[in-house]
């Protein structure tokens, strides 16, 4: 894989805090060129050497290993965020209320089943391939959906960005 972006599930929240500074660091360590990020929230923009799921096991070892916390890192080559982006079946009025949840991997049909049993209010959420797609009627803070229990049925971790992330991760990546 050439340039591609690499996101961080659930940094800089809750305790977990990794400066993207170090985050920089650390993917140039590895062996990444071209390294930037975008924002506080885990969104490492590179050219990762070799073998990018091997870069990704490596940069998670680093980060446990200096921070003490196990972070996935979910890539996405350019190609991949703009197909992603170009699937995304909801009308918003607003980029912040739609988001796309990178998975590591797809998940089972079994667990998309369960997860639908879980109620969602006016939110309404679709799995394609590894992406989970949201619309949130009044937005992520005032959700009525359970995003919690549904990732859970998903069984699948991953990492959430809002449409104005992506489509700016999108140029970032491409640049």
């Amino acid at each position: 894989m050439s340039r591609c972006v690499v996101l961080l599930r659930a940094v800089n929240v809750g305790g977990a805090k990794l400066p993207m500074a170090r985050l920089r660091e650390l993917a140039a360590d590895l062996g990444a060129t071209d390294v930037s990020t975008y924002i506080a929230s885990g969104n490492l923009i590179c050219s990762p050497p070799g073998d990018v799921e091997g870069f990704c096991s490596a940069l998670e070892k680093a980060i446990e290993s200096e921070f003490g916390f196990f972070r996935e890192c979910i890539a996405r080559a350019d190609e991949e965020l703009v197909a992603a982006r170009e699937r995304f079946p909801f009308e918003v009025d607003d980029l912040k209320n739609g988001h796309i949840v990178f998975l590591l991997d797809e998940p089972a049909p079994e667990a998309v089943a369960k997860a639908r049993e879980y109620p969602t209010g006016a939110d309404e959420w679709e799995v394609i391939g590894r992406e989970m797609h949201i619309r949130y009627d009044h937005g992520a803070g005032r959700s009525d959906m359970n995003g919690q229990a549904i990732g859970k049925a998903l069984g699948v971790p991953g990492t959430a960005r809002n449409l104005r992330t992506v489509d700016t991760l999108i140029e970032l990546v491409r640049s």
